[in-house]
């Protein structure tokens, strides 16, 4: 028999003083009652209830074990509450991965939106510029920029990836402005460290690639390497989406629009779930509407 569920029925035959009401309140008969009573009885070694004809009493081991029982019993029904209150509204902790530059200029403040729609929902968000392994290292979501490889993740497409070259006014009067990519032989071309080969400063000529030479500062995050391209020390090729506030003030100037690597994927990956919990559900859906 159920352990959990002979417990259920000798709480309900001690509340209740009876074994016909407890067999009433689980759809069973009373001879029913009696063998999980007896199933509890023979796995502890001990009588529980003392039975006449009249009456019924708990042995003093009974008085205990009821007690631990009644409380083991509120705790699975507090653990099942939880989880049914988990599974209908958006509520919990949710860990959601992003690399750096992205995730400050762009993520963070589109979390901040929906943090405000779902009150009962916390982020845990992790930047980081390296490929992480999100079941190995428990992440819910992540924004993964590139070609994907082949995974048992899902991935939805948030929409190409384009970048820019840009460097400082002070910069450009000092070096030139490139007009065509030979001439970037010239300048300082930042580099991340975190791009894959076929990711490097790769531009796009009349009829091919053409590799660029690279700076004297690499770094392996991008945030750090767009500070020194408004520092003046060289030209920072990056998303349009993370330098556009800088271009815009005029902090940073466009060059070689020209020959601009074909934008990117970017897609939006999470773990396939039968079940997927209301608070990945509505970030996910959060996230496809922002990027429509």
């Amino acid at each position: 028999m159920d352990k959990l569920r002979s417990m259920e029925v000798f709480v309900a035959a001690v509340d209740s003083g009876s074994f016909t009401s407890a067999a009433e309140r689980f759809g069973i008969s009373a001879v029913m009652v009696g063998k999980h009573v007896r199933e509890l009885e023979q796995r502890l070694g001990a009588a529980l209830l003392t039975r006449t004809t009249r009456r019924q009493s708990l042995t003093e081991i009974g008085r205990q074990y009821a007690e631990q029982c009644r409380a083991i019993l509120a705790q699975i029904d507090a653990a099942e509450r939880g989880a049914e209150s988990l599974r209908l509204a958006p509520r919990g902790v949710l860990k959601v991965s992003c690399a750096v530059s992205f995730g400050m200029e762009w993520l963070a403040p589109m979390i901040a939106d929906y943090l405000e729609q779902y009150p009962e929902v916390s982020i845990d968000l992790n930047l980081n510029d390296r490929m992480i392994d999100m079941v190995e290292e428990g992440f819910d979501v992540a924004v993964r920029i590139g070609p994907l490889e082949d995974s048992s993740l899902v991935a939805r497409p948030l929409g190409p990836y384009g970048v820019v070259i840009c460097g400082s006014p002070d910069y450009l009067a000092r070096r030139g402005v490139p007009r065509v990519p030979a001439d970037l032989a010239q300048h300082e071309c930042l580099e991340f460290s975190g791009w894959v080969p076929q990711a490097r400063w790769r531009l796009k000529g009349e009829k091919d690639a053409r590799n660029v030479p690279l700076s004297r500062l690499r770094a392996n995050n991008s945030y750090a390497l767009k500070q020194a391209a408004l520092a003046g020390f060289g030209l920072v090729m990056q998303a349009e989406v993370i330098l556009a506030q800088d271009i815009a003030a005029g902090r940073l100037v466009r060059v070689l629009d020209d020959y601009l690597p074909l934008p990117r994927p970017m897609h939006l990956l999470y773990p396939r779930s039968r079940q997927p919990t209301p608070k990945l559900t509505s970030f996910i859906d959060f996230m496809l509407s922002r990027f429509q």
